[in-house]
C-alpha cells in the first residue's frame, strides 16, 4: 500500500496508542469499539498493539465512535519561527 494511503505516514505518535487511550477514557471495550464502528475485533486489537496501521476509512470509522477527528495540515503551518 502506498504511504499516502496509510495513516502511519501522516502521524508521529502511534495511532494505536491514541485509540487505546481514548477508548479507555470512554470506558468502552475493544469489542464495543469493534461493534460500534463496524471494524473487526482482530483489526482493533492489532491497531492498538501497533502491529497494523488502519486505512484512512477504517481510522475514520474508529474516530467517529471515539469522538475524535482527523486534521491534516501543511508542514509549513507548524513553523512558528516567523521572521
Amino acid at each position: 500500500m502506498p504511504p499516502e494511503y496509510n495513516i502511519s505516514y501522516f502521524m508521529d505518535k502511534n495511532v494505536g496508542t491514541i485509540i487505546k487511550e481514548r477508548r479507555a477514557q470512554l470506558g468502552i471495550s475493544q469489542q464495543d469499539l469493534a461493534e460500534f464502528s463496524g471494524v473487526g475485533i482482530a483489526t482493533v486489537k492489532d491497531i492498538e498493539r501497533g502491529v497494523a496501521n488502519p486505512s484512512l476509512i477504517t481510522l475514520q470509522k474508529l474516530l467517529d465512535v471515539l469522538g475524535l477527528e482527523m486534521i491534516f495540515r501543511r508542514k509549513d503551518s507548524f513553523n512558528t519561527n516567523q521572521n
